[in-house]
């Protein structure tokens, strides 16, 4: 959700600010804009709109001469997008400039007070608020400006910040909003995330709440908010470039949707180590482990999809009793945490508002906390007690795809691991599933090269309505998720449903031609399925069925059927998603949408 880049040093720096926020394009938004410092004046160039339109107005940064310079991506919060409201800010006379992720809460009650000090105000931002404060405190020093807003603020912010008086220095302030900075071959960078600077640096500091960073084009200092120096070590990233570009692909999602089975393999291949389950960053003795009365999972979206799947498996293999939480509502319904609690908090960037909201009241309730995220050094991952990475790389689509497959790998993992650990799994039982882990990356492989049928039955319902998954256990888990990529993509109305639910009410839905999709991958349900496939039917739905090979029967029901390959009953999530991502994509781009950036939504979604 919006997007930063800065950069001082010795080449343009608006060619490089464009490019910095071409690879932020995933995180959402709506307008763009640069600011560049000439060394006579501060030049501001903004737009609405995608950032192909910045980079007409301003060929490619050509006309924006200088070597000092600060970008943004805007996802609109206050103030409708328009060329007005997108960033940068300035204060009156453009000698302070400011771009910023996140929300100012009490940003009316700081623009009241500057306007009863004369400052008048041309846009309706929060944003704006920062500039026209910094320039009510700053005398002279930037630093002392910075922290003295800092004090007063109240929300979250990441804030790029040129002054005019100091052409050779840039500031970075960082609370509750990601942020981070990297020494650059020809200077030193700023941005919000890692893909913007990955083609000039691999070696980057996180910046910490409440810290500030004034850099030159050589040097980097940082500061707290008492204006004390403190000390930082960088951290090198591993990701290679190429993973953060299609390469060849004319998607994104589609390139990300086919490297799941690496994801797969990559996450569960380092912890399986002679025939046992080895998770050393888990930092849990057998005995601490045996003594989990609950377990917590809070995440949002996917991540809390993928909660949702595991719940049924912490419950059903290790006999531990799980709540699955949406992180928005966890942290304020007064959630109880009993001693013997464990907190799994989910998140692919691991910056995600509400799920870092929750880590921080689960950890202030006495909680121990583990992070299941897919970003080195992220919030989450700096923050949670213990944290269990995903290695599914850099995911740039909005709609999540291999780094949710690494989050379920991850679940089954940790289940098997607690099983086996409090005696409910012995040895062939382990080694029966880690065969059938072992199986799953090419079995994916194999569902994705079948993606023909899958394509041409999208085909058939590009003018769709609604669109309702069911499924039972597990299954609803995967219709959820299912569902979800559908209407994320192509905005069709789609709904989940709990198949025994239909008839309290949502079978009153259903007329002549609603497409119906049925997951049924857990043998035990199959009869309850194919009677909920019966009524759905009866009332005029067109049902897609997706089931495990052998499961002929569902055929006289269904009207059309999709096969997964035979695995684990805990690990079907894994395969049958695969045909359900394939078709919400394919939908999306028979109905020409924005498949890697569909509207009003951000990859990373930083505020409440």
């Amino acid at each position: 959700m919006c997007g930063i880049v800065g950069y001082i040093g010795d080449e343009q720096a608006a060619p490089i600010l464009l490019d910095g926020l071409s690879r932020l394009e995933y995180r959402g938004y709506d307008s763009a804009g640069m600011a560049v410092y000439d060394g006579q004046k501060i030049n501001v160039v903004k737009s609405k709109g995608r950032l192909k339109i910045l980079n007409e107005l301003t060929h490619g940064g050509e006309t924006l001469p200088g070597m000092l310079g600060i970008g943004h991506t805007r996802w609109a919060t206050h103030g409708e997008p328009s060329d007005t409201n997108a960033h940068p800010h300035y204060n009156s006379d453009e000698s302070i400039v400011v771009v910023h992720n996140g929300i100012i809460e009490n940003y009316l009650k700081l623009k009241k007070k500057l306007e009863a000090h004369g400052y008048e105000f041309r846009s309706e931002t929060d944003t704006e608020v920062i500039a026209q404060l910094l320039d009510f405190y700053y005398k002279g020093n930037p630093l002392q400006a910075i922290t003295k807003i800092m004090h007063r603020m109240e929300g979250s912010y990441a804030l790029g910040i040129i002054f005019k008086d100091h052409p050779d220095e840039l500031y970075a302030v960082r609370k509750d909003s990601p942020l981070i900075v990297g020494h650059a071959k020809t200077g030193n960078i700023i941005a919000s995330d890692v893909p913007a600077i990955l083609r000039y640096t691999r070696d980057v500091y996180f910046i910490e709440n409440e810290e500030i960073v004034r850099m030159t084009k050589d040097t980097m200092e940082f500061f707290n908010v008492d204006e004390e120096p403190i000390e930082k070590t960088s951290t090198r990233i591993e990701w290679d470039v190429n993973a953060a570009e299609k390469g060849g692909y004319e998607h994104f999602m589609l390139k990300e949707m086919y490297e799941q089975p690496k994801a797969i393999t990559d996450t569960f291949s380092p912890r399986i180590k002679d025939g046992k389950i080895v998770i050393e960053e888990l930092g849990m003795t057998d005995e601490e482990i045996r003594a989990i009365k609950k377990i917590m999972i809070v995440a949002c979206g996917s991540a809390y999809h993928t909660g949702m799947t595991s719940k049924y498996i912490y419950e059903g293999l290790a006999r531990i009793p799980v709540e699955v939480d949406l992180a928005s509502e966890f942290r304020y319904r007064n959630p109880i945490l009993e001693e013997g609690t464990l907190v799994i908090i989910i998140s692919q960037s691991g910056e995600t508002a509400d799920s870092l909201a929750a880590l921080r009241e689960a950890k202030k309730r006495g909680a121990r906390v583990l992070g299941i995220v897919n970003v080195v050094g992220s919030s989450i991952a700096r923050e949670a007690d213990n944290v269990m990475y995903t290695w599914a790389g850099p995911e740039i689509a909005v709609a999540t795809t291999k780094a949710y497959s690494a989050q379920l790998i991850a679940q089954y993992l940790l289940a098997m691991k607690f099983a086996y650990v409090r005696g409910k799994l012995d040895d062939a039982g382990l080694a029966s599933m880690l065969d059938d882990l072992r199986e799953l990356p090419s079995q994916v492989e194999m569902l994705l090269n079948n993606k023909e049928k899958i394509q041409k039955f999208a085909n058939r319902y590009l003018a769709a309505r609604e669109v309702f998954f069911i499924g039972r256990g597990i299954d609803y888990a995967i219709s959820m998720e299912g569902s979800l990529k559908l209407k994320e993509i192509s905005y069709i109305h789609s709904e989940a449903y709990a198949a025994g639910e239909l008839k309290h009410g949502t079978i009153s839905l259903i007329e002549d031609g609603t497409l119906v999709t049925a997951v049924l991958t857990q043998p035990d349900l199959y009869k309850k399925m194919i009677s909920n496939i019966v009524e759905v039917k009866t009332r005029g739905a067109f049902v897609l069925a997706v089931t495990n090979t052998g499961n002929t029967e569902v055929e006289k029901t269904a009207d059309y059927v999709i096969y997964i390959p035979e695995t684990n009953r805990y690990f079907t999530n894994s395969l049958a998603i695969i045909p359900l991502q394939l078709f919400g994509y394919y939908v999306s781009i028979g109905k020409g949408c924005d498949v890697d950036k569909p509207r009003n939504l951000a990859k990373s979604v930083t505020v409440e």
